[in-house]
Parts: structure tokens; C-alpha cells; sequence
């Protein structure tokens, strides 16, 4: 039956093309080993392999007129979005995109909780894959040069598209401090991409969670430079590798917002030059270094009054000159339009288009139609404003992403049928069900209540807002549609032989007086009573309540900043009531920040924190709680003990953290902090060696030890290397995370664990703000966290050769 569907849809897509192009005398561009995009019966030299790119790339360029070289600086955002039609009609000769497009964002794919994007053509993923076929040829075919469309998707947790393989949020995956399972994942966003169509994905992000009350912290990796640095590169080459580019986000400083304030509130960030330089852009610098991505998406905020898109000192300076970045730069939605509404830098939008373009940005993307842009771009040129020069290379440096990837060799998907074995395949599936059970972090397991055991819980409550929701698993920018197993699904799967599974609503999320809620103390309202009643007298009835609690999609993303980091609502009054039951409570969060759990730290005996964890993050969650699964999990974030201690993220600086004297008014200690999380089992660390303990600042420092599985349950360990500069001549953190390695061992198992520290993971920008080894002498701290310290030993740099 499919493959009858399937002959009818190409049926319906040829006969649409007839019916489109009859009147046309068409000329043949296909041959047998090039393609005539110009049309003119001759190989020119863009159109031939034997060349180099950069000399194609002059070909071509040397041929476009000025229509043709700004269309290619701008996106058409897809169906639904700007674009009306989902496949090309006979007005697409009249429209801007006549002269074709640099990039066509989000079409067809179905975009999530976007209702007016619905298409029947991103399902199946063969039709698909024909769909974006047929618009490619009609850009080769029907614009005069014939220049092919670079198809852009989001991608951060898993493909934006309908039914693509689901991960959880970034800051599950970074809980995971798998550099493989990262890897891996990259590897599957860019082979469904590919056999989709598109061949460009926003994703990684490298933004650092540094506050968090900001609302994207849950699209974090984490909030420290090296920890997002290494999984990112890793997600980066991953996508890559498939041949599709990696456009990371946001360049630069944009996750440090002041006041955490996100949406329409300003977003400038209060960061030094130096920490903006060692914390903020280390991620960036080291993805362009080693994954060598082609594609980057610039940031709305400014820095130091400066907008960073239209500054050439972040988009040229800094990122082509230093980080080597040869692909092409897209705006952020409105970063552009900022300059002039929220920055106030320009004097009109046309002052705006000047002041990036020339700064390095290379296309510009929003959600809004094409021509808002190039026809101001346009004018700017031909008043002799903008230079012709800056232009070229503007446009220069997108031909050259679109050569490199082999848009002009082979711009459509060769086989389209193979997106439906392909996009969700097993292997796919059993990669993000891996994440799901490996982004679990267990913060609390008083006298081993966990893992329960199902022959003593016969009665078991399943209570409160996540504990039957499946939305925070849903994102704008990741899969849709797809098929979420909650926590009680996933518990009535687990224990359904011989026990009574009930569930309870107990309070919202986000009840109507939530703003109030967030200055003071207000009594329940009637609705939220009676669901809080309802549920306490269930949980009378449990042997086990096991309280799902956290947020949602109305909490925490994009423009959902916060000032309390409590439990939203009134979860955190249903979790005493059920506390005072006498019942045992399992606290199980499903969050996108941390969350100020005091009470629940004091008074509950186990806490698991799930995150947003994907598709198979009911059944993740069941068996880490009947102990088929030792969660593994370290927090890639701090959790402070009050949003009053902000900023208390890691790494800082030395005595930051540390009491006041004699003061008495203030809460010193956090929550849990950087890299923390337990296990049913124990681990032993011992048998540190280093070699050389004594170097000259111009070789690879080995590190090894022995790690020992001394319980009784299998576990993954995640072991952290960190390092301390005793003395420097500019004040550095006091901490500084350099490796780390999740270890699977069984009990009684041990293993010989090695890092490298390389001379650039001991170096500091010093008062001239250069990157130098300076000597003296550095602690090299290996732990299970950044707190808990378990080895330690000197070494020292010396300036002898």
C-alpha cells in the first residue's frame, strides 16, 4: 500500500510540473555528470567538479547581478511561517525568490505547536524528501542561475520535524556527560536531515547556563565552558560528519541576560572581557577550531553597548579571523530589526541592514517576508552606502558553504524511499532511549529507599502535574508528534502484575494566581484545593506516593524567564500534605532549571531529577525507580538555595562562595552542586600517577587511576579531572573542570581511567588579555563532583627547555 501511495504522490508531483511548465520550452539541465544551471549548453567552470571551490565560486559570482546576490542574503521562511504555498506555483515567477533564495527555513516539516505549518507532505518521510526534491528543481530550473537552496531546520533535540527521532532537552543531555552518546546523536539529527532534504541544522547550542531563572536554560548544555565545549564539538561533528552543516547558537554572550529577564525585556549581558573570553565564547571557539562548522546564527543581544550582529568586531574579528569560521552567518529572529527598535544604534532599518551587513552577516533570517529586507539591502546599494565590495563577500561566503557541501554536485536527495527506513529507525529510537535512562541524576536516596521493590509496594500513588503530562517532552525546536510515554505510563507498565497503579492530578503546574504566587504566600484557590484534597486521601490509601513535580512548556523555554526558583503553583504545598500522610514520598522532578527544593531536600527521602526527558522518559524513570536502572547522571548545572545567591554558577571565583564572618543574614551554602549526583552503588578512586609532575609548558600531561565498582550494583560513574592554578598573575577561578569520562563498571569491576591535559587546558589570558602557560605550580583534583574531591596531586611548570 505505501509503495502504491507513493507511485501516486510522484504521479501527482509530475503532472504537476507538466501542468506548470507546458507553456515553457524547457532546456535540458540534468546531464549525465553535470548540471547546466546557467542553461546556456555550456560547462562553465562553476558548473564542473575538476575545479576548485573557490574558483567556482568566482565563476559564479563574477555572473550574478545585484537582484540575484541579495536574494541570496536572506531566508524565505517555509509554509505556514511566510511562504503560503507548499509546493511552486505559477506566481513563484513573479515573486522575490524568482531570483532565487540563500535558504528556505521550517518547510514542510510540520512545526510543533504551529498549527497553520500542518502539511501532508512531511509524512511519510519519503514524501517528504520528494516535496523538497521538486522545490530544488524548480530553483535549478526556473531562476537563471540556477542556484540551489540551502534547506535549514532546527535541531536541538533531535529534528524539527514531524515525527524525527526525540531526545531529551539539552540540559538532560548534558546531565549525561556522554562525549559519545553526543556524538552519536549529532550523527542521527544529521542523517535524518539528509535523507529529509534539508541540509543545514541549527544546533548545537553553546549558550551557557548561567542564571537559572533565565527561561532557556533548559536548551543548555550546562554552565560550564569546558562541559559545553566537549559536548558540543561532539554534536557538531557529529551532524557534520552526515554531510549536513552544524549552525550553532547564539553567537555570542546571550544566555547571561541581566536579571535572568528574557522575552521582550533587554538582553545585554553584565560580563567582563576576560570571563567573557574564558567562560561565555570557549564553547564557540572550540567548535569552529575542531568541528570546523559552516554555518553560525548570531545573537539579538548587545555586548558592552555593541549589538553583536552588527558588530565587526564579534562576526569578523573574532570569528573569521580568530576561530578560522569559514561558513556563513544568519541573524536570530529580529537581531537585525533591533538595532534600530531595542538597541537604538541605527536611525531607520536601512541604517540596521548597513551596520550588520557590513559588520559579517551573512543572511538574514526572520519571520517575515524576504523583501522587507532586500528591497531596503537593495537601495542601500545602488545610493552607493553600501559598498559592492562588502556585498560580494557577503555572498561569496554563502556559495562557498553551498559548494562545500555539494549543493552544485548533487542538490537533490538521490533516494527518497530511504528517509522511511532511515528518520525513526530502531537504531535511532533505542539511541535517544539510551539518553533518556542516561540523563537521570539521583539527588537524594535517605537509608536506600530506593531502588523500591515492587513485591513490597503493592498500593503505589502516582501524583501530581508531570506525573501523566507529556508536553514538556514536545518542542518548537525539536520532533513533533511523537508518541511520549509519561511517568504513570511508564509505572503502570513496570508494576501493572499484582499491584494497584492510581494516579492523581494534585495541583497545575501554573495555576491563574502563579505571578501573585511568586511574590507571596497565597491559600489554594478552589480548583487547586480540591485537587490537592483529592489527592491526599488517595495517598492515604498507597503503601508508596511516588510526587511527579517540575515544570512545563508554560514555565520554562523562550520568553518564560522567572524570579523564584521554587516549584511553581502549588506543588510544593501538595508535597507536604502528601509528606504529612506518613506515607513514603518519592519526589521525582521533570524541570528545565534548577529548582530551590529546600524543603523537599530536608524532609523527602529520595529525589530523582529526570529533566525534560524525551520519548522514553516514563519508562527511564520506572525502572531507574525499581532499580532495573542506576542512574548515572551528574548535574551539568548548580542548584543554588535561594535565588538570592545568583550568580552562583561554576566555575567562580576564588572565596566567592565563602561565608561573611560574623555575619548571620545570609545563606552561604547551595543546594547541590556542579557535577553532583549518586548512585546505588559506590565507587573507590585510587592510584593516582602523573606524568611528567614536572613540565615545561610544551607537552601532553598523562593522568591515570583506578576506578573500583565497590557495590552491589551495576553503575555509571562519572569521573571529573579538575585543576587549581595556586598562583597567577590575574585572579583565575578556583576550580577549572579539564576532562571528564563516563565509566560503566560492574561490582567488584575496576578500570584504569586516563586523561590528557594539553598546555592550552592550564593556560589563562593575562593582563594583556593573551593566552599564556604561565609557570608555578597547579593542583590536578580528580572527583565525583566538584565538591567531592576524591584525589589530588602537584605538579609544576617550570620555564626550563
Amino acid at each position: 500500500m505505501r509503495q502504491i501511495k507513493q507511485a501516486l504522490f510522484f504521479c501527482f508531483l509530475c503532472t504537476t510540473s507538466v501542468l506548470l511548465f507546458a507553456q515553457v520550452k524547457k532546456v535540458e539541465v540534468f546531464h549525465q555528470n553535470w548540471i547546466d544551471f546557467n542553461k546556456n549548453g555550456i560547462k562553465d567552470i562553476y558548473e564542473d567538479t575538476s575545479h576548485d571551490i573557490d574558483e567556482r565560486v568566482e565563476d559564479l559570482l563574477s555572473q550574478m547581478n545585484i537582484e540575484e546576490k541579495t536574494c541570496q542574503m536572506v531566508t524565505l521562511y517555509g509554509f505556514g511561517r511566510v511562504l503560503k504555498d507548499e509546493l511552486p506555483t505559477d506566481a513563484w515567477k513573479n515573486e522575490l525568490w524568482k531570483d532565487g533564495i540563500g535558504n528556505i527555513d521550517e518547510h514542510l516539516g510540520n512545526t510543533t505547536f504551529r498549527r497553520q505549518t500542518e502539511t501532508k507532505y512531511s509524512y511519510p518521510y519519503s514524501r517528504h524528501a520528494e516535496a523538497i526534491n521538486f522545490i530544488q528543481k524548480w530553483f535549478i530550473e526556473e531562476t537563471r542561475l540556477g542556484i540551489p537552496v540551502d534547506f535549514t531546520i532546527e535541531g536541538i533535540r533531535g529534528l524539527a520535524h514531524d515525527r524525527a527521532t526525540n531526545f531529551p532537552a539539552n540540559i538532560g543531555l548534558g546531565s549525561t556527560w556522554d562525549k559519545e552518546l553526543a556524538y552519536n546523536m549529532g550523527q542521527v539529527i544529521g542523517r535524518e536531515a539528509k535523507v529529509l532534504g534539508y541540509t543545514n541544522v541549527y544546533s548545537p547550542i553553546l549558550d551557557l547556563a548561567r542564571d537559572p531563572r533565565w527561561g532557556r536554560v533548559v536548551e543548555c548544555l550546562g554552565e560550564d565552558p569546558f562541559l559545553v565545549a566537549e559536548m558540543g564539538v561532539n554534536i557538531a561533528a557529529g551532524i557534520q560528519n552526515e554531510g549536513v552543516v552544524s549552525s550553532p547558537k547564539h553567537f555570542a554572550v546571550y544566555s547571561t541576560p541581566v536579571g535572568g529577564r528574557d522575552g521582550e525585556a533587554r538582553t545585554d549581558p553584565h560580563v567582563t572581557l576576560r570571563e567573557m573570553h574564558q567562560v561565555n565564547l570557549y564553547p564557540f571557539e572550540q567548535v569552529f577550531l575542531r568541528a570546523n562548522v559552516l554555518g553560525v546564527m548570531s545573537s539579538y543581544n548587545d555586548y558592552d553597548g555593541i549589538p553583536v550582529t552588527g558588530s565587526y568586531y564579534f562576526l569578523t574579528e573574532l570569528l573569521r579571523n580568530k576561530y578560522k569560521f569559514k561558513g556563513y552567518v544568519v541573524s536570530d529572529s529580529d537581531a537585525v530589526e533591533f538595532l534600530h527598535t531595542k538597541h537604538k544604534v541605527a536611525k531607520d532599518y536601512k541604517d540596521a541592514i548597513k551596520q550588520c551587513v557590513e559588520a559579517g552577516l551573512n543572511i538574514r533570517t526572520n519571520f517575515t517576508p524576504p523583501e522587507v529586507y532586500v528591497i531596503p539591502l537593495r537601495e542601500l546599494i545602488r545610493e552607493g552606502s553600501l559598498s559592492m565590495d562588502v556585498v560580494n563577500q557577503r555572498v561569496r561566503e554563502i556559495l562557498w558553504v553551498k559548494f562545500k557541501i555539494g549543493l552544485f554536485d548533487h542538490p537533490l536527495t538521490d533516494n527518497p524511499a530511504e528517509a522511511d527506513k532511515v528518520v525513526r529507525s530502531g537504531e535511532h529510537r533505542e539511541l535517544a532511549k539510551k539518553a533518556s535512562y542516561e540523563s537521570l541524576v539521583l539527588l537524594k536516596n535517605e537509608g536506600n529507599l530506593l531502588p523500591l521493590d515492587k513485591n513490597k509496594y503493592k498500593s503505589v500513588l502516582v501524583v501530581g502535574p508531570n506525573a501523566d503530562n507529556i508536553s514538556h517532552s514536545l518542542c518548537r525546536y525539536g520532533p513533533n508528534n511523537v508518541d511520549i510515554v509519561s511517568v504513570y505510563e511508564g509505572l503502570k507498565r513496570k508494576i501493572a502484575s499484582g499491584s494497584n497503579v492510581r494516579h492523581a492530578k494534585g495541583c497545575s503546574v501554573q495555576p491563574d494566581n502563579m505571578l501573585e504566587l511568586e511574590m507571596y504566600y497565597t491559600p489554594p484557590r478552589d480548583e487547586e484545593k480540591k485537587l490537592i484534597d483529592e489527592a491526599v486521601e488517595l495517598a492515604k490509601e498507597a503503601d508508596i506516593i511516588i510526587a511527579v513535580l517540575g515544570d512545563n512548556p508554560g514555565t520554562v523555554g523562550e520568553s518564560k524567564s522567572r524570579t523564584s526558583l521554587g516549584l511553581s503553583g502549588y506543588q510544593e504545598t501538595l508535597l507536604r500534605n502528601l509528606y504529612e500522610t506518613g506515607v513514603p514520598v518519592v519526589l521525582v522532578l521533570i524541570n528545565g532549571r534548577p529548582v530551590t527544593i529546600n524543603w523537599a531536600d530536608k524532609y523527602i527521602p529520595a529525589i530523582l531529577e529526570a529533566w525534560f526527558p524525551g520519548e522514553f522518559g516514563g519508562e527511564a524513570i520506572a525502572d531507574a525507580l525499581f532499580g532495573d536502572y542506576n542512574p548515572g547522571g551528574k548535574l551539568p548545572v548548580t542548584f543554588p538555595a535561594s535565588v538570592g545567591q545568583i550568580p552562583f554558577a561554576f566555575p567562580y571565583k576564588p572565596a566567592a562562595h565563602a561565608g561573611q564572618g560574623n555575619g548571620k543574614s545570609r545563606v552561604i551554602e547551595g543546594l547541590y552542586p556542579f557535577g553532583y549526583g549518586l548512585s546505588y552503588t559506590s565507587f573507590d578512586y585510587s592510584a593516582l600517577t602523573i606524568s611528567p609532575d614536572v613540565s615545561t609548558g610544551d607537552e601532553d600531561i598523562c593522568i591515570s587511576f583506578t576506578l573500583k565498582n565497590t557495590g552491589k550494583f551495576d553503575g555509571d560513574e562519572v569521573v571529573q579531572l579538575y585543576f587549581s592554578d595556586l598562583v597567577s598573575s590575574v585572579t583565575v577561578y578556583e576550580k577549572q573542570l579539564r576532562g571528564f569520562e563516563r565509566v560503566h563498571l560492574k561490582p567488584r569491576e575496576e578500570k584504569i581511567v586516563k586523561f590528557i591535559i594539553k598546555p592550552l587546558h592550564l593556560s589563562l589570558l593575562n593582563k594583556e588579555m593573551e593566552r599564556v602557560l604561565e609557570p608555578g605550580e597547579f593542583e590536578i583534583l580528580i572527583g565525583s563532583s566538584s565538591d567531592d574531591i576524591r584525589l589530588r596531586k602537584l605538579i609544576r611548570i617550570t620555564n626550563e627547555k
